[in-house]
């Protein structure tokens, strides 16, 4: 779909590959590599607060309430997999967006 194996459509939304830098300074989530999307969070991964930080940013950053996106895997590691439920379409414009324009 996107040449990118950094998000692809599922039936009911998109997974997407995310590597994680707690205590990265401010919540930002941007491209990466080809393989995964990057975010850096201010929380600390302790207690769960860095999966909880990665899920409210995903969230406001797709446009999407909190409870439409899930860890899929990666729980303990940077590289986490989740899954935004929604609209496909639009939420791999949205994901294509944070890559910008592709010459």
């Amino acid at each position: 779909m996107n040449g990118l194996a950094a998000w692809r459509a599922v039936g009911d939304g998109l997974a997407i590959a995310v590597r994680v830098t707690p205590r990265g300074g401010r919540d930002t989530l941007a491209a990466g590599t080809a393989e995964h999307l990057a975010a850096r969070l201010a929380a600390a991964p302790v207690d769960g607060a860095a999966n909880a930080g990665l899920v409210a940013l995903v969230a406001k950053s797709f446009g999407v309430p909190r409870r439409a996106v899930t860890i899929v895997s990666g729980e303990t590691a940077r590289l986490k997999r989740l899954h935004i439920a929604g609209d496909v379409a639009t939420l791999a414009e949205i994901a294509s967006a944070l890559y910008g324009p592709r010459a």
